[in-house]
């Protein structure tokens, strides 16, 4: 597939070619720069993006499903990027979540894409974004990012998406989790899945407590479903869609946008460089005496 055919797949919604570029993003082919170039800005601005977090078993994959199978009753154009553990083997993805989902794999206007966290401590992948861009240029009107179980150091969720739910559930001591891990300060909306068993309504009323000392302020609420049984779905999607509203009335979307824009051209940078010092580094052959600090920083000043 050249690349002129390829950009005219993407155009014409070809579940095939999306899947291709987002492969060539990801592998940093010649053609990337190309792909990316050709992306619709207009149609990624009026994009969603969707975040879901939260720590392993508490039914992130079964209430992303949920979400999908509501979207498209009202005839959205989904995209779902699930960001799967790689394989200590191969480095790929193991695609669990692609799994859990093939109840949407025959709709032609849902695409599936698991990615690879590739050794990322951060809960996504480095080119998370790209592919977050070529769905919505694609005509996604919402991108739903699932992450991989949640620990203390796995932020990255909330550089990338508009909105960031986080899933607890309870038995799980899911809501010390959180809170030590700093989510329920950057969550916009926090959801107790499993809501029909025991300790759900004194999670909710936790969670309540908690986010009202939280950065988010008024614009966190807490939702309660029963993924399982598609049950508070419905009412989670409407209290989304005021928090979205919120956020673009009050600027506060652009502001996230900005900001993840920004920390996205670092990180690509840092990435570009990266391989260029160690070359460098590697040439010198410095001495094992002396400290790595100031090495580098005589490096940095030369170059």
């Amino acid at each position: 597939m050249t690349t002129d055919i390829l950009l005219q797949g993407l155009k014409a919604w070809d579940p095939r070619a999306i899947g291709r570029a987002i492969s060539l993003v990801e592998n940093g082919a010649e053609s990337a720069d190309a792909i990316l170039s050709s992306l619709d800005e207009d149609l990624i601005s009026k994009a969603t993006i969707l975040g879901i977090t939260g720590p392993p078993g508490a039914g992130k994959s079964t209430l992303t499903n949920g979400i999908i199978s509501q979207l498209r009753q009202d005839r959205k154009r989904i995209g779902i990027i699930a960001i799967d553990p790689s394989s200590p083997i191969s480095g790929g993805a193991i695609l669990g979540d692609r799994i859990r989902m093939m109840q949407h794999a025959t709709d032609p206007d849902v695409v599936v894409r698991s990615m690879a966290t590739r050794g990322r401590l951060g809960g996504l992948c480095a080119t998370a974004g790209a592919a977050v861009r070529i769905m919505a240029s694609c005509g996604c009107s919402t991108i739903i990012i699932e992450t991989v179980g949640v620990g203390q150091s796995e932020m990255d969720i909330i550089r990338l998406a508009d909105i960031t739910l986080l899933v607890l559930a309870p038995g799980l001591g899911d809501d010390i989790q959180a809170m030590k891990a700093g989510l329920l300060e950057v969550a916009d909306l926090l959801v107790v899945n499993k809501a029909d068993c025991k300790g759900a309504d004194i999670l909710a009323m936790d969670l309540e407590a908690v986010a009202r000392r939280g950065r988010s302020g008024p614009t966190t609420r807490v939702s309660m479903t029963v993924a399982t049984e598609s049950k508070g779905i419905a009412e989670l999607l409407d209290l989304l869609d005021t928090v979205d509203s919120e956020h673009r009335n009050s600027g506060e979307r652009l502001k996230r946008r900005r900001w993840a824009h920004d920390q996205e051209v670092l990180d690509w940078c840092l990435e570009i460089v990266r391989p260029r010092l160690l070359a460098e580094i590697t040439r010198r052959e410095l001495p094992l005496l002396g400290d790595p600090r100031l090495k580098a920083k005589k490096i940095l000043e030369e170059l």
